[in-house]
């Protein structure tokens, strides 16, 4: 195995450990606290690292810090002048935001949950998690410059040293504390996420040229105006929480805990969809940067069919089997049957929204694989976000969480079919007729094989177990998909066998780094501007450009939850 593939398979394993001990961190917490006034409380300050981490980790930061560290090292310099004048000043800066969060700490909570019960509470949590503005900060710089000298392990480490501080201050505290101790465990889980860099941080300076002087600031600059779309895109998209957290408040003790479990679990195959989907990203944004217009085209439609195929397939078995996986999952300690039967309610209207979810983060993805930066993104996020509060702010109060789930499910798929719709024009030559009609044959589908798992489930019976129920309605729905997709849709499996992601695998190896997910630099690409022809416009002269998204193709934003 080359270095290349060791790193990818160690990045792999610490990145699924460390979402897999997410996943066990909200298992925890249901089984010690339940769904209450209190775990409403924690949530609204929760809603604090949910919006820094995209900010500071996964997607700004490093669509900013990447390139630039990347082209330093290209010209035999180091990253000292970078981050001896650029790490002080957002160290500095992300300090104040901290205080003035500590300080702002009663007002961020009635501007997020006015009808919160339970306020000292959540005023706490809110101070205690503020730290993280500070400490998310540093570790996504961390990450950015480490993973620009291709040393990976470190920064794919970093939520699972976040989980494990979390985890240990709650089994070490929550008897004392209550909730409290989740919050104190964030603040600490976010210092391991330094602490866990550090070495390799240290090691990276350390190994690099004696400083030279640079025009740092300029490059940042530059790198920020780029950037700038991606993080208002970033923050509308999490604003559908603000809304749920906002209009829940209103609500009974508990609701927004229901609506937090709830999307814990939809988010599961929307988030392994599009990390099957990121593999193929890498031809896109190369496709992209060479004028291949046809090429980007059939990519977002085979794309699109695959991440649709998982999704609805997921979504046909949510909704017919929401209580059974509610109940295994979370149904001891202090999560009451009444808590998994709200908590199923909604999960069956969020499921509906799977397929929104999905497309929105495949067709933005499209968006930023240009080589100027667009707000398109941005702007249809923010007309789905309106619709959602609309919604929302209208039936709330007379049908609970499932208004603010049916808010949160139209408003994305109403988001998605904008972004869609707008690709023939502003990105590629996309068949939208055939893309709807593929989209129409699964949604059939899927309609088939829940109405399959539905039988199944009434035949099964109550008094089976429901961990029996997940095995044998599983098995029953997803046979029942797969079937219905061949009848309807032949040659979309056809499609899929022959350049679907096994495709994106298979031409790895030929096509080199550029193809095999690792970071895209100019210098890796061959420009060929007599490749003109049907589909194809000429690129710039020069070859790719300073692309952001393709210096950093699989930090492109996902939606994609805090692991």
């Amino acid at each position: 195995m080359t270095s290349v593939g060791r790193a990818a398979a160690l990045s792999g394993v610490l990145i699924g450990a460390g979402t897999g001990l997410g996943f066990v961190r909200d298992l925890v917490m249901a089984h010690l606290f339940g769904a209450s006034a209190g775990t409403d409380a924690f949530l609204v300050a929760w809603t604090i690292p949910e919006t820094v981490s995209p900010l500071l980790i996964e997607d700004a930061m490093a669509l900013l810090m990447v390139p630039v560290v990347t082209r330093l090292l290209a010209r035999g310099d180091g990253p000292r002048p970078l981050i001896g004048t650029a790490l002080p000043r957002m160290v500095l800066g992300l300090s104040a935001g901290t205080l003035t969060l500590v300080a702002a700490a009663p007002l961020v909570v009635d501007v997020l949950a006015p009808g919160l019960t339970e306020r000292g509470p959540a005023v706490q949590c809110v101070r205690l998690t503020a730290v993280t503005v500070v400490t998310f900060g540093v570790a996504g710089f961390m990450s950015a410059t480490l993973r620009a000298h291709h040393r990976f392990g470190p920064p794919a480490a970093i939520y699972l040293a976040y989980n494990v501080g979390i985890l240990a201050l709650i089994a070490g505290f929550s008897g004392v504390v209550g909730i409290t101790s989740a919050a104190i465990g964030v603040a600490c889980g976010s210092v391991l996420m330094v602490a866990v860099q550090t070495p390799a941080f240290i090691r990276c300076l350390r190994e690099s040229p004696a400083p030279r002087a640079q025009d740092v600031d300029l490059r940042l600059g530059l790198g920020l105006a780029a950037v700038a779309p991606i993080v208002v895109y970033t923050v509308t998209r999490q604003a559908q929480v603000f809304v749920e957290r906002y209009f829940g408040s209103e609500l009974a003790a508990g609701s927004i805990s229901h609506l937090n479990y709830a999307q814990k679990v939809a988010q599961v195959p929307m988030v392994l969809s599009l990390l099957i989907v990121t593999v193929t990203f890498p031809r896109l944004a190369r496709a992209s940067a060479d004028g291949d217009t046809g090429q980007v085209a059939r990519r977002i439609r085979q794309d699109l069919a695959v991440a649709s195929a998982m999704v609805l397939a997921a979504t046909a078995f949510l909704v017919a089997f929401a209580p059974a996986v509610i109940k295994v999952l979370f149904e001891h300690g202090e999560f009451t049957s009444a808590d998994t039967h709200s908590t199923a309610s909604i999960l069956r209207i969020y499921a509906l929204g799977l397929w929104g979810q999905s497309a929105v983060g495949l067709a933005a993805r499209a968006f930023f694989a240009q080589r100027r930066p667009t707000w398109r993104p941005a702007g249809v996020l923010a007309v789905g976000l309106a619709v959602t509060a609309a919604i929302g702010g209208a039936f709330a109060a007379s049908a609970g969480t499932l208004a603010l789930a049916a808010a949160n499910a139209t408003g994305i798929t109403l988001a998605a079919v904008l972004l869609l719709a707008g690709l023939r024009p502003g990105v590629a030559p996309v068949a939208l007729r055939r893309i709807a009609a593929d989209v129409a044959r699964l949604v059939l589908a899927a309609a088939g094989a829940c109405a399959a798992g539905l039988f199944a489930a009434g035949a099964l019976g109550a008094g089976t177990p429901a961990i029996v129920q997940l095995a044998a309605g599983g098995a029953v729905t997803a046979a029942a998909f797969a079937v219905l997709t061949v009848l309807a849709g032949p040659d979309l499996v056809a499609s899929w066998i022959a350049v679907g992601p096994l495709g994106a695998f298979g031409a790895s190896g030929r096509r080199g780094r550029t193809e095999s997910g690792e970071i895209s630099e100019p210098a890796d690409r061959t420009d060929t501007p007599d490749r003109t022809g049907p589909g194809r416009r000429p690129g710039p002269p020069g070859g790719g450009g300073g692309d952001p998204a393709g210096a950093a193709g699989a930090d492109v934003p996902l939606g994609r939850p805090l692991p």
